[in-house]
């Protein structure tokens, strides 16, 4: 036990050792870390010092070469802005010089003008002073004149029209004649060549139609079954189609009457398949009608894009393909409307590449100049005035509208395309099979030439011949002058012109001691 005391005693009075020991050295390490870190203070700041030395040194050493450089642009910018004032001094100064030139030539120009005008002035006033010398003179001879002739002045006039009337009369009928004859050997020529050349590279292969259609039958009971019990079929056959049945003696076949070709075309197809069928009742006809009525506005579009593709012409509005479609069906005179359209088309693209005009824009006038006959059924007013308003709807070219319009002579073709179309127009329906004309048409037709002839002073009598393609017209001679008879002709054709309606031309033959003859184009 006491050595356990000894031991604790021993090691409380070292750790009281320990205690006073780091009492006393705290202080002093203190006082020593803070004299190192005054010393190194003062280091930096010394270093501090140094280093903002140094950098104003070297801020003023690149302020100097800084300032150096400056001058040394500017001096540079200074000469070259010295060598351009004085290159644009030089310029203007010739500038100056050249302008001066021209003040002085100005000057010398307006002197000359000057004494020009002087010279007109002088030159004009000796003009008027001859001039009233002239009309003074004049008026003597003319006094003179009236005393030796016992004339006034105004029945000289008139003696001198009197006598020239004659002379200019001839005059004017040898001009006619020589003009004629030479423009007429020239261009009948090569119209000829053209129009020969058109004609034999577009050749038409049909015939005249008709208005009526024939449907064969198998048999002549069928006739009753198309009847129906009391006429039920055949009057909702005729009510769906709008077409007329005429079942008569003529031994298997129904004839289908209608000026409406669609309609005769829908029927006719409808009737077939009902023959072929065997079945004809009300509902079932109704069907077919319905059927029939569906392909054959089909076949409209695709008979309208074979007509565009045929005619080499692009880019018609859909709605006018169709309507070409629907022309498949028209006919005028008998000459399907469609393959006339086609035709004048391409002879008025050939004619147009012969005269060196747009063959496209003469193809596409030629191919719809007679679109307003498919809708004439329809709408009132005349073929040319419906395919006016029709073209003008679709936005068709002015130049187009135009030859629609002027294809009968209704307005005075203002273009070359207009006149081919006018003149195609006239090949293809008087070429030989191309119509037909009623007899009282016809007749009507020479009725009316012999009467324009006639109603000429000097006319004795007058024939028309050839089928109305000539008019022989024989004057009196103590009447009408071999002069007055070129006079006479022209009048007449022009008459014609105005008053007649009719295909191709007519040759007026004015018949005396000899004969004048013209043409009615």
């Amino acid at each position: 036990m006491p050595g356990i005391s000894i031991a604790l005693g021993y090691t409380i009075c070292a750790l009281i050792a320990l205690a006073l020991g780091a009492a006393v050295s705290f202080p002093l390490g203190i006082n020593y870390r803070k004299k190192v870190a005054e010393a190194e203070l003062g280091s930096a700041e010394e270093e501090a010092k140094r280093i903002l030395s140094d950098a104003i040194k070297n801020a003023e050493s690149k302020k100097k070469e800084a300032l150096v450089e400056a001058k040394d642009e500017i001096y540079k910018s200074r000469q070259d802005m010295e060598k351009e004032i004085k290159s644009r001094r030089t310029e203007v100064q010739r500038l100056e010089r050249r302008v001066q030139q021209k003040e002085e030539s100005i000057d010398r120009k307006l002197d000359n003008l000057e004494k020009k005008e002087a010279a007109y002035q002088k030159k004009l006033e000796e003009a008027e002073e001859t001039l009233k010398e002239a009309e003074t003179i004049k008026k003597r001879q003319f006094d003179m004149l009236e005393k030796i002739s016992g004339y006034t002045i105004e029945q000289a006039k008139e003696y001198l029209l009197n006598n020239l009337d004659d002379e200019l009369v001839h005059e004017k009928a040898l001009k006619i004649n020589q003009f004629e004859q030479r423009y007429k050997d020239e261009a009948e020529v090569k119209a000829q060549n053209i129009i020969a050349q058109a004609v034999q590279r577009c050749a038409a292969d049909y015939v005249a139609e008709i208005t009526v259609s024939v449907v064969p039958l198998p048999n002549d009971e069928m006739k009753g079954r198309i009847i129906g019990r009391e006429g039920r079929n055949i009057r909702t056959l005729e009510t769906l189609t709008g077409v007329d049945l005429i079942i008569d003696d003529t031994p298997e076949a129904i004839t289908l009457s209608c000026h409406d070709s669609v309609k005769r075309e829908i029927a006719r197809v409808a009737l077939e398949r009902l023959i072929q069928d065997g079945r004809i009742h009300p509902a079932r006809i109704e069907e077919t009608v319905e059927k029939a009525r569906r392909e054959i506005e089909q076949k409209i579009k695709q008979d309208g894009e074979r007509a565009v593709l045929d005619s080499g012409v692009h880019g018609l509005h859909p709605e006018i393909v169709k309507l070409l479609g629907r022309m498949r069906y028209r006919s005028s005179f008998g000459q399907n409307v469609l393959q006339h359209s086609i035709e004048v088309a391409q002879l008025a693209g050939i004619m147009a590449a012969e005269v060196g005009v747009d063959v496209n824009q003469a193809r596409r006038a030629g191919l719809i100049h007679d679109i307003g006959k498919a809708l004439t059924h329809e709408i009132e007013g005349s073929h040319v005035q419906i395919g006016v308003d029709i073209a003008k709807k679709y936005k068709e070219n002015p130049a187009i509208i135009h030859a629609i319009e002027a294809h009968h002579g209704d307005v005075e073709p203002q273009t070359v395309v207009a006149c081919l179309v006018q003149a195609a127009d006239a090949i293809s329906a008087a070429r030989p099979g191309a119509r037909r004309e009623h007899l009282e048409n016809y007749i009507k037709r020479l009725e009316k030439l012999e009467e324009i002839a006639n109603s000429f002073e000097g006319v004795e009598k007058c024939f028309a011949i050839q089928a109305g393609r000539e008019i022989r017209v024989l004057v009196s001679p103590d009447k009408i002058s071999d002069d007055g008879m070129v006079i006479v002709a022209r009048d007449i054709a022009k008459k014609i012109e105005a008053e007649l309606d009719y295909p191709g031309q007519i040759k007026v033959n004015v018949v005396r001691e000899n004969r004048a003859i013209d043409y009615a184009k």
